[in-house]
């Protein structure tokens, strides 16, 4: 059976630096392939090429014929105007049509003189229509906007006017009503609550074509992926089943390939001894073609770098890597190989020293009868609220409750409707938004910085960037 989508020695560079390198695997039928990696691994970015957003640098993607493909981005954007309710009408514009076609084919049936015909037709147009969903779409649209969290009210807001995470799961809704052969959903979950969540494992285990997640929620990837491709270090590799076999199979693997380094490298400790003992005694011949032979395997090791040897026989690398020098000596040789260190697989961790900040009142912030939303709409009362100094409270709800527009509230961003909000003295706040807010996407990083710290050196900026993983290139690069 041919897969929907086959990728071959896929490569992507921005400039000098390689994104990823050599990514082939296949999307067959019925499958839920998970890509998982550290962030900046070029996830989302290999998402783009196979939808056709981007280019690859090297490498193919083959697509079966007349495949449908269906992409849901992280920050999703609608090219139409309407409600929630239009948007996903529009995905039955040919059902709606033929519709039209049967009512006015009824018209036609009331003539004696056209009844004939039109009955004939009215039939085959008929099973057509009820065979692909005609008289069951709208229950499927109010099914599909029910378990996103959507309730019969908010079918009719304005596209314009939802939150990102409405907007995102409304389109999340179109592409599932659209129902195409392959679905490419990057971080589908990130605006879904609980319920939501649970919702969308259900339909996508009931679904009849092949899905590609990009997600970082553990348990929905054990839930729905039958396949996990890991990248890391600009490779990849495949595991089959779920999240948690993954992480099995991976210390499995790994466990293997130490072992694999081990018994090469010791197989040249045992060279280098034989050369030690006879490169001046009656067996020098033997002695030096084996010191040429392993200063070959040594070098061709350093060059490709561990990770590309540790599944292979050293001896098989060499033969891939021209090699310029002359032969070590004996004591450079020893050297070289006690030297060699299979490579370190943890990834650099964000190491965060946050400073605490002046210290406060014992007051940070009292609400009164507040009650937040907009001119026309209440989200919600809240209850008299007070936190103090010290505590940490945690602000949870179904999508579209309010939250956001919350906190907008306490910081000043939106007036209450009614009721007041009180912050204590000498607060400083830091607000962390959803979509970004307040970073301007054409600035660099380094420009970013040096707005809010307009007195930093280069070398300030470059060093407070380092602390969250942004190194090299990365930090010209646009937000």
């Amino acid at each position: 059976v041919m897969s929907l989508l086959t990728v071959s020695s896929l490569s992507k560079s921005f400039g000098p630096v390689d994104l990823f390198a050599g990514i082939s695997f296949a999307v067959p039928h019925g499958s839920r392939l998970a890509l998982v990696g550290p962030n900046g691994c070029g996830k989302t970015t290999l998402l783009r090429i196979l939808v056709g957003l981007d280019e690859a640098s090297g490498g193919t993607v083959t697509r079966a014929k007349n495949l449908r493909v269906g992409y849901l981005p992280q920050e999703a954007e609608f090219e139409m105007q309407g409600t929630v309710w239009e948007a996903c009408v529009a995905v039955f514009q040919d059902l709606i049509a033929r519709q039209a076609d049967l009512e006015k084919l009824e018209t036609e049936m009331a003539d004696p003189g056209q009844r004939e015909r039109a009955l004939e037709r009215y039939g085959t147009l008929q099973h057509e229509f009820e065979r692909r969903g005609g008289y069951t779409y709208q229950t499927r649209i109010k099914q599909v906007l029910t378990g996103l969290g959507f309730s019969s009210r908010d079918y009719h807001l304005e596209l314009d006017h939802l939150s990102g995470g409405q907007r995102t799961r409304a389109y999340l809704a179109r592409l599932l009503l659209a129902e195409p052969d392959l679905l490419l959903l990057d971080e589908p979950t990130n605006h879904l609550d609980i319920a939501a969540v649970e919702w969308l494992e259900g339909y996508l285990g009931q679904w009849a074509g092949a899905v590609v997640i990009v997600s970082h929620d553990r348990y929905f990837l054990d839930r729905v992926a039958n396949g996990i491709l890991e990248m890391a270090f600009g490779a990849s590799e495949y595991y089959p089943g779920n999240y948690s076999a993954y992480l099995r199979t991976r210390e499995l693997r790994w466990e293997h390939r130490i072992e694999t380094f081990q018994a090469e490298k010791d197989k040249l400790l045992k060279d280098v001894e034989y050369i030690k003992k006879n490169i001046s005694g009656q067996n020098v011949s033997q002695a030096k073609g084996k010191l040429r032979r392993l200063s070959r395997i040594v070098q061709a090791v350093e060059q490709i770098g561990m990770e590309a040897v540790l599944n292979q026989k050293w001896i098989e690398t060499s033969d891939e890597v021209v090699i310029a020098t002359s032969p070590f000596g004996p004591e450079e040789a020893e050297r070289r190989v006690r030297a060699l260190r299979p490579p370190v697989r943890t990834l650099p961790r964000l190491h965060l020293n946050l400073r605490t900040a002046p210290r406060s009142g014992e007051l940070v912030l009292r609400t009164s009868g507040l009650e937040v939303g907009y001119p026309d709409r209440l989200l919600f009362a809240s209850p008299d609220l007070l936190l103090r100094r010290g505590e940490c409270a945690a602000l949870i709800g179904p999508n579209g409750a309010g939250k956001t527009t919350f906190l907008k509230t306490i910081l000043g961003q939106l007036a209450p409707l009614e009721g007041e909000v009180t912050l204590g003295a000498a607060l400083k706040i830091g607000y962390f938004a959803q979509a970004h807010e307040g970073l301007n996407p054409e600035n660099t990083l380094v420009q970013e910085i040096d707005s809010l710290m307009p007195h930093w050196l280069p070398g300030q900026i470059r060093d407070y960037l380092g602390k969250y993983l942004f190194s090299g290139e990365d930090v010209y690069k646009k937000v």
